[in-house]
């Protein structure tokens, strides 16, 4: 399997505070019971329902001991530290002591859980909690139940509620698995696009991303001296002279390339695919080999290749690496999804890094190329579009990143859809590489050739 960005970065886990009322003789003895089972129902509803990005159950850390003031909120702090937590969910059916049991971590997002039941006032903790955080600059979401519970519900939490806490996880844990990372720019900026200009305040500063830069001559560099895995290289390149079709040669015949100058793209294309990915994730591979600087990698959970079009000028095009790693497969079989945006378009490459985080699915890059109206269509083709379409169709069209996965070959219930990596099956990797074809690149745009 592929060396990946979290081979040496554990994911964060999810911690859950059970808040209670601090007064003993009585109130707190008479909650205790009540206040664990949320901590401890909730706790099972993420670890039941999300996954982290290799398909493994997301983790929680619930708190030794309920939490009634300051010393118990420290005392989870510390285990929560201890325990790579990244996400926190405070949970309670009562009134408790707003700051004194608040989450003082200011770089951890959070979450309140007050019980809806008539007892005692769970709602009351959410919104002094709420108010405490925003007064201190601490963003924190609110969750609450549509419907009364009876006291005795506490295991049982309503769909509303369970959908509001998984949400919020999910997009937790998708902050937290960024913070620390790096971006990678492989090149600068692209043909004057905007996106490509990477931002290091909204990196850094945002999302607690690390922007890194290496110059596109370092993939010359690693091919000339050959720091890739040989073996892997010949893997590869049979791999693709086997199921990446190609497609018509669309260039006028006068200056298409010969069948021998393809092949040599060709070959140059697979070690390109292969030395992107350990640019960006490392190879323990290169160790072995003497590269010991190579085989860390960059850290990086995203990363951009420029092309156009000083690279694109000369060398063969990035399309292949690019889809290759934001695929949910490649020679080495199904993998996790590497984001890597073309262009170096680094805010197209974040869109395609939420939306894996947040689904564990590959992410579909593409321009909208045109608009076509139902009209239109008519005008064009004699025909109109079908009725689940009437109010239009849009072009998606690049040449780039799209994962195979938009292929549209994978199905569930004879729908397409896009799977979680570790779905995937060889009829879907097989049925959509048959989709497929690979056109060779227009060489009065790519003089380089791809």
């Amino acid at each position: 399997m592929n060396q990946t960005i979290f081979t040496h970065n554990p994911f964060p886990k999810v911690g859950i505070r059970p808040i209670i009322d601090g007064r003993r003789r009585g109130v707190r003895e008479s909650l205790e019971d009540q206040t664990m089972a949320m901590a401890k129902a909730a706790a099972k509803l993420i670890s039941d329902n999300l996954r982290y990005p290799d398909g493994t159950p997301v983790e929680c850390v619930i708190a030794d001991t309920t939490i009634g003031g300051r010393f118990e909120a420290a005392q989870c702090a510390n285990k929560f530290a201890a325990n790579n937590v990244g996400v926190s969910l405070s949970v309670t059916p009562c009134w408790c002591y707003g700051t004194e049991t608040m989450d003082i971590a200011p770089t951890i997002p959070k979450a309140v859980w007050g019980f809806n039941g008539t007892e005692r006032p769970g709602a009351v903790y959410l919104a002094c909690m709420l108010a405490g955080y925003a007064q201190r600059g601490m963003p924190a979401y609110g969750i609450y139940g549509r419907e009364v519970q009876n006291r005795d519900e506490t295991t049982k939490i309503p769909a509303d509620v369970a959908e509001k806490i998984l949400r919020f996880a999910k997009a937790g844990l998708a902050v937290a698995m960024m913070k620390g990372k790096s971006y990678l720019s492989i090149g600068t900026s692209a043909m004057g696009i905007a996106g490509s200009f990477v931002d290091v305040n909204f990196m850094q500063d945002y999302l607690g991303i690390a922007p890194e830069n290496m110059d596109e001559c370092e993939i010359l560099r690693r091919i000339e001296e050959g720091i890739y895995d040989k073996e892997e290289y010949k893997k590869a390149l049979a791999w693709m002279k086997k199921n990446l079709k190609e497609g018509k040669d669309y260039n006028p015949p006068k200056i298409q390339k010969s069948r021998a100058e393809k092949d040599k793209d060709w070959e140059f294309i697979a070690k390109m695919a292969i030395i992107v990915r350990d640019m960006m994730a490392g190879n323990p591979k290169l160790k072995e080999m003497g590269f010991g600087e190579e085989a860390v990698g960059r850290n990086a959970i995203a990363g951009g290749f420029q092309g156009q079009r000083q690279w694109t000028d000369h060398w063969p095009n990035g399309d292949v690496a690019e889809v290759m790693c934001n695929t949910s497969f490649d020679w080495n079989g199904k993998k996790m999804p590497q984001i890597l945006a073309t262009e170096n378009d680094s805010l197209n490459g974040i869109c395609m890094l939420l939306m894996w985080l947040l689904t564990n699915k590959a992410s579909m890059f593409a321009d909208v190329r045109t608009y076509w109206s139902d009209a239109a269509v008519k005008r064009a083709t004699g025909k109109g579009l079908p009725k689940d379409a009437k109010a239009g169709i849009i072009h998606l069209l690049n040449s780039g990143s799209c994962c195979l996965d938009a292929a549209g070959e994978m199905k569930e219930k004879g729908k397409s859809v896009f799977k979680n990596w570790w779905d995937v099956t060889q009829k879907d990797i097989d049925a959509t590489l048959k989709a497929t074809k690979w056109v060779p690149a227009g060489v009065e745009y790519f003089r380089g050739g791809g």
